[in-house]
């Protein structure tokens, strides 16, 4: 993977150049790792490559190294989709200006291994029905699940994915733990065998522009795919009733409790496990 440059190593890298260094310690994997780069008025160099300041450096943009040029790691076919620096390190993303996943608190890596916490994926098959940037299967992956089977249907989406380094990637060195479906959950699910995973994750877009993924129906089927006693976490996030009119939460829980779960508020999401029939 080439390196990644957001406006803050811009600056650092053309602050050294400028004060005379000629090397400068910085991250070009978003403070996944550090690295030396060299540094000149003219350019900078890694790894034996040499690149062009930018022209241009836009606060709250990536860029990515084409092989010609710095490009910003975004991309515009029905929805503007875009990678996003964190202060963190590992990066959010948006559509259309929406950031998909919490930034205000917490790194949205640290907040996906809380989440996954929740499901303990040691050991188990797990489905992961809105894959995004793939942090809930990377902590899954860290937390030993034997299985993952993560769908994700946005190609604009899974291309930012591959140009993350904080994604899991899906080749040998997740060996066969990882499978990553181009697909929309809500058309694959009715295929999933019956009682086939210990655990899910479910974190979909808003309500307003997904609402098949918190119908009834598609609640029945995480009952129908999940094992007797198998732990769901919903994520909902925290709308305001008082400005969105709606408690989503509150309609979330009723949802899966006439699906067979048993629900709890945790954080801004529900922890359901499904009941037995004696329950």
């Amino acid at each position: 993977m080439g390196p990644l440059i957001t406006r803050k190593v811009h600056e650092t890298l053309r602050a050294a150049a400028a004060a005379g260094a000629f090397t400068v310690t910085c991250s070009l994997d978003l403070e996944r790792s550090t690295t030396t780069v060299e540094v000149s008025p003219a350019d900078w160099a890694w790894l034996g490559h040499r690149f062009p300041w930018l022209e241009t450096c836009r606060d709250r943009t990536i860029y990515y190294w084409t092989g010609e040029a710095f490009q910003p790691v975004a991309r515009f076919t029905t929805s503007l989709i875009k990678l996003v620096p964190t202060e963190w390190g590992p990066p959010t993303f948006e559509i259309d200006g929406i950031k998909m996943l919490p930034t205000a608190t917490v790194s949205p890596y640290a907040d996906a291994e809380r989440k996954v916490g929740l499901i303990q994926p040691r050991g188990k098959v797990i489905l992961d029905t809105c894959g995004g940037l793939g942090y809930f299967a990377a902590w899954c992956l860290q937390g030993q699940a034997r299985q993952i089977l993560s769908f994700e249907k946005n190609p604009d989406v899974l291309w930012l994915r591959s140009l993350n380094p904080w994604s899991p990637r899906t080749d040998q060195s997740a060996g066969e733990r990882l499978t990553l479906t181009r697909g929309d959950i809500a058309a694959e699910i009715p295929g999933l065998p019956a009682t086939s995973v210990d655990a899910i994750l479910h974190d979909p877009p808003r309500f307003g522009t997904a609402g098949e993924l918190y119908s009834q129906v598609f609640y029945d089927h995480l009952a129908r795919v999940l094992k007797r006693r198998g732990r769901l976490f919903h994520y909902t996030g925290s709308p305001n009733k008082l400005t969105s009119g709606r408690d989503v939460a509150g309609e979330v829980a009723k949802r899966l409790r006439l699906a067979g779960f048993v629900t709890a508020i945790a954080g801004d999401g529900i922890l359901a496990v499904k009941a037995s029939p004696a329950s």
